[in-house]
């Protein structure tokens, strides 16, 4: 069972967020708390890509972005994985030079100061050298860079489908045990 803080910032890429939020809120036999933190542009992205505000449905723990009381602010509260899901490069920066300046990278910096999983979900591209530095940075602290990259050897149909060869990317990362895709011989 999982502790698991998943930050939804403020890249465009909702759909990522969404379908990572539908599975996560599905294990529930995996995940003993989930605590969620949405950053105002998220919010905007969500409403402007998907057309709707159903985050606000999703039954989880929603902290604000100053709420330092949340319990994954603390190294103490035993959160063992932290998902950044999209991660924009501002997010990355503040978290790579160690800038605790809101919930999501003080809990982003609680995951590498404790060597816990932190898997950042990055959405833009191209990438810039300063962007590639600070990838580097967060990997050497023990951070996982995991690009929303889709893959299409599954053929996808749907946006959701093409989003989940990413979602399902990440939570196996993360440890999770999950019904995916699998590359074979047999394929």
């Amino acid at each position: 069972m999982k502790k698991v803080v998943l930050a939804i910032g403020g890249a465009s890429g909702a759909i990522y967020a969404k379908v990572l939020l539908d599975k996560l809120t599905s294990l529930n036999d995996q995940v003993k708390e989930l605590g969620v933190v949405m950053s105002e542009n998220a919010k905007f992205n969500w409403k402007y890509e998907l057309g709707n505000e159903d985050y606000s449905k999703y039954k989880v723990n929603f902290y604000g972005k100053n709420d330092f009381m949340a319990p994954f602010a603390s190294g103490s509260a035993g959160y063992d994985t932290m998902i950044v899901c999209p991660c924009s490069m501002g997010v990355l920066s503040r978290v790579s030079t160690g800038l605790s300046m809101d919930l999501t990278t003080r809990a982003a910096d609680v995951m590498l100061k404790e060597r816990r999983r932190l898997i950042l979900v990055i959405r833009e591209t191209p990438y810039s050298l300063i962007h590639i530095n600070n990838m580097k940075v967060v990997t050497e602290a023990g951070g996982i860079i995991c690009p929303a990259t889709p893959s299409f050897y599954s053929h996808p149909k749907t946006m959701e489908e093409v989003a989940e060869t990413v979602v399902d990317r990440v939570l196996d990362l993360a440890g999770f045990d999950i019904k995916a895709f699998r590359w074979s011989s047999k394929n």
